[in-house]
């Protein structure tokens, strides 16, 4: 059975405030969060994509440190929050739905109670 992971809008604009608040810096939780949840493949390549970002980013930016900046780093980690947000507000998430939806079950239609 496909697992389900339903948010509303609260939920979602929690997660996306931790990716903005954290600069980017914390962008792989909410999907580590998604895949231990839903388990699909396609969260666990999503999180692997934004902790390999991660994992680049740290090195970048104690390199970038010395100078006065790196615009490319700075543009990159905009370009990840963004991605990330979009992504938690429009994709990542079901939408609410009924429990009859989660499981497949169809109500019944009353007909059988007229008799």
């Amino acid at each position: 059975m496909d697992r389900r992971l339903e948010a509303g809008w609260g939920q979602k604009i929690a997660w996306s405030v931790l990716v903005v608040g954290s600069l980017s810096i914390l962008v792989w939780v909410p999907f580590l969060y998604v895949g231990i949840r839903r388990g699909r493949l396609a969260d666990w390549i999503t999180f692997a994509i934004f902790a390999v970002y991660f994992v680049a980013m740290v090195p970048w930016a104690i390199a970038a440190s010395e100078g006065p900046g790196d615009p490319v780093l700075g543009t990159v980690a905009i370009v990840a929050m963004a991605a990330a947000v979009a992504m938690l507000l429009f994709t990542v998430f079901d939408k609410p739905g009924t429990k009859f939806d989660a499981v497949q079950v169809t109500q019944p239609e009353g007909r059988q109670f007229l008799q």
